[in-house]
């Protein structure tokens, strides 16, 4: 039993050094407004997802295009030799997901002496950038 775990340790290396990712945490912004252009991009070739990202008028594709300049940065470091694999458009977003972050509780003053609560959310974003042959392979 021993044996097969290092077996399936070694596999599941080996299927690491082919991805690569890249994290945002502690994003001032809320998740369901991240989540909005994460959803847009899901799966895209990261190319294309960098154009809509460019010319999308949310504040959020700012920090998007960024993070997912930094993932194709991670994944041109891990795969020298495969640099036409980006070129040729065989690169895609294989995950991205948007969880909360912390949320600062701050007050303000309201009519009659009252105060009102206001939450200021964030948000952790993370990428995960892979070739397409790898899509098929993780889906079957």
């Amino acid at each position: 039993m021993g044996a097969r775990k290092t077996e399936m340790a070694k596999r599941l290396k080996e299927e690491r050094a082919k991805v690569a990712y890249a994290k945002l945490n502690d994003c001032p912004t809320s998740p369901r407004k991240m989540r909005l252009m994460a959803d847009l991009i899901r799966g895209m070739e990261v190319n294309h997802a960098l154009d809509v990202l460019k010319y999308s008028k949310k504040d959020t594709s700012i920090r998007l295009e960024k993070l997912l300049k930094s993932a194709i940065a991670n994944w041109e470091v891990k795969n020298e030799g495969e640099k036409k694999e980006l070129e040729n458009g065989n690169v895609h977003i294989t995950q991205i997901f948007v969880n909360e972050g912390r949320t600062l509780k701050r007050i303000q003053p309201a009519p009659q002496g009252r105060a009102h609560r206001i939450r200021k959310r964030s948000n952790h974003v993370t990428i995960v950038v892979g070739t397409k042959k790898e899509n098929v392979a993780e889906e079957n």
